[in-house]
């Protein structure tokens, strides 16, 4: 048994999580190092720049002005420049700022042309609404410990010698962030924002925004809510939303659903409601991969921390307290058909625990202590300098200041103190009657190859029920099958605690797994932050040669 638990604790570190998986490059080959603010200048021959650029945003054209850049001393030669962003840009270019959010394509015109560590693209924002210039880059960070989230650092901008100011630098959800996190970058890739100003045909159901409700079989239904990445995949996407829909008991065969839990459970903590929880429906990524399973992806946050304050249920923004009180549950409890992804998926009674048990997590991981609180000061420390030179700013220094503990002006908006809306509120959320209940206790779990069967088995105390969440390799959605005591019980009749599941083994893959323990209210998962971190059975070991429970 010893020995089966010192290949276990082999086995997570193999399954290196979310984070390592993320941040592996070396730091000195590493454009997104949040320890180094770096630099770029931008050529370009044209001294009208700003006007053709603004010309081809104004047009909704994708087309880019080709120039010159430099960064970490090279040149980059033939690089493509277009503005970005909705509000971001829209709302800063008609109050008169000269600071805009910039997409670069450095292999725009040579394909073989990349940054240090393969990049190929740099998204840089204007901190737009965020006076404190750290949500966005803080809220990545929190992410990226629980699911597959960009990387973001920040970076000044010059262009033909003329210093627009400090930018966070995001990490598109392309090519090397899918290749990093999926093996790959050839499968459907669907941006979920909806392209504002279209109306949905006639012949349409009506639908809100980039919900996942089932419009109809007609792909042209889904085109003015969502803009397709990759050459073909409206079929899978109207597929998802039916199940979605109609037999959500069937969703885990094409959806990675516990990773979904996970955006759902950072969206609500933080109140990140410019996303698919708030109004708009919207700012996240569906990624089809090699194991014909939908990955939602999380995308732009420079809203949270209540940022934005329109939920999608009140038609007027909230208040200080009410962002403070947002129910866990929201949507879920008026029975939203307009958010099928919360209201069907907390409609099951074992997903709903688990994402009651990923807010705790989150909770305990960054707020009960003000580790968030901490980690804001020592960015702003860090980009403190840059800030106070940065003449484009869009808020005044005095706000960046203030703005991580209390409420700050952008413009005329008034911008919750990320301390202010986050002591409140983890108060709150930690005194929920769901999150006061004490969950089960998994002490440990491990995994035991017998030829042609692998048996599963976890030490649980305090549980009614178990469950093996699992998948053959290492993409794809994941299944669950029910976990039973020694005797065959699947309740509190086991004695020593020892639950047990077995799969058939597969040459040639390896199984990932976690395990889901719950009681009447709550759920507890091992690893705690699955599927983030994950337990794996390809360690190399030997097969056990003796009788085995099925």
């Amino acid at each position: 048994m010893q020995r089966f638990f010192i290949l276990l604790i082999t086995a997570m570190y193999v399954a290196a999580g979310l984070q390592a998986q993320g941040e592996s490059k070396s730091q000195s080959e590493d454009i997104f190092d949040l320890n180094h603010v770096g630099e770029v200048k931008l050529f370009f021959k044209e001294k009208n720049w700003d006007h053709i650029l603004d010309s081809l945003k104004q047009k909704g054209y994708d087309q880019r002005l080709v120039g010159d850049a430099t960064y970490g001393g090279k040149r980059y030669e033939g690089v493509g420049v277009r503005y970005k962003g909705n509000s971001s840009y829209f709302s800063v270019r008609k109050d008169g700022y000269s600071k805009l959010p910039f997409n670069i394509d450095f292999n725009h015109t040579n394909k073989e042309q990349k940054l240090p560590g393969g990049y190929d693209k740099m998204k840089l924002s204007n901190v737009f609404r965020d006076p404190s210039f750290i949500r966005e880059v803080l809220s990545y960070e929190i992410a990226r410990r629980y699911m597959p989230a960009p990387r973001a650092n920040f970076i000044k901008l010059y262009v033909n010698g003329q210093y627009l100011g400090l930018y966070n630098n995001t990490e598109s959800v392309e090519d090397d962030f899918l290749e990093r996190f999926y093996q790959d970058d050839k499968g459907i890739l669907f941006k979920c924002d909806p392209i504002w100003g279209d109306e949905t045909p006639s012949n349409c159901k009506e639908g809100e925004k980039s919900s996942l409700q089932f419009l109809g079989k007609d792909s042209v239904c889904y085109m003015s809510k969502y803009e397709i990445k990759s050459p073909y995949g409206w079929k899978e996407l109207i597929e998802l939303t039916r199940v979605l829909n109609y037999e959500p008991e069937k969703l885990d065969s094409i959806f990675n659903v516990d990773q979904a839990l996970w955006m759902l459970a950072f969206n609500m903590v933080l109140v990140n409601l410019d996303s698919y929880t708030g109004r708009f429906c919207h700012n996240y990524y569906l990624y089809r991969d090699k194991g014909d399973a939908f990955q939602p992806i999380i995308w732009d946050l420079n809203l949270s921390f209540g940022g934005f304050r329109y939920d999608g249920i009140s038609g007027s923004p909230l208040t200080n307290e009410e962002m403070e009180t947002l129910s866990p549950f929201q949507h879920y409890k008026q029975k939203n058909e307009k958010r099928p992804l919360i209201t069907n998926l907390l409609s099951d009674e074992l997903y709903r625990k688990m994402y009651i048990a990923h807010i705790r997590t989150i909770l305990n991981d960054y707020f009960v202590d003000s580790t968030y609180l901490k980690r804001g000061e020592e960015l702003q420390t860090l980009i403190d300098k840059y800030v106070q030179e940065d003449t484009n700013k869009l808020y005044t220094y005095e706000a960046f200041h203030k703005n991580l503990l209390e409420t700050a002006k952008a413009d005329k908006v008034s911008v919750i103190g990320i301390a202010e809306l986050m002591g409140p509120r983890t108060q709150y959320l930690i005194s929920h009657p769901l999150l006061t209940k004490e969950p089960p206790l998994l002490k440990k779990a491990e995994h035991l190859d017998f030829g042609d069967i692998i048996a599963f088995q976890s030490t649980i105390e305090g549980a009614e029920r178990a469950w093996l969440f699992y998948r053959y390799g290492e993409v794809g959605a994941f299944y669950h099958m029910e976990m039973f005591d020694d005797s065959g019980h699947n309740d509190q009749m086991a004695q020593d605690g020892v639950w047990g599941a077995t799969l058939e083994k597969i040459e040639g893959k390896e199984i990932q797994y976690f395990i889901v323990a719950e009681n009447q209210y709550s759920a507890a998962l091992l690893p705690e932050r699955a599927s983030g971190e994950l337990l794996t059975t390809k360690v190399e070991e030997k097969t056990v040669k003796k009788e085995h429970n099925k």
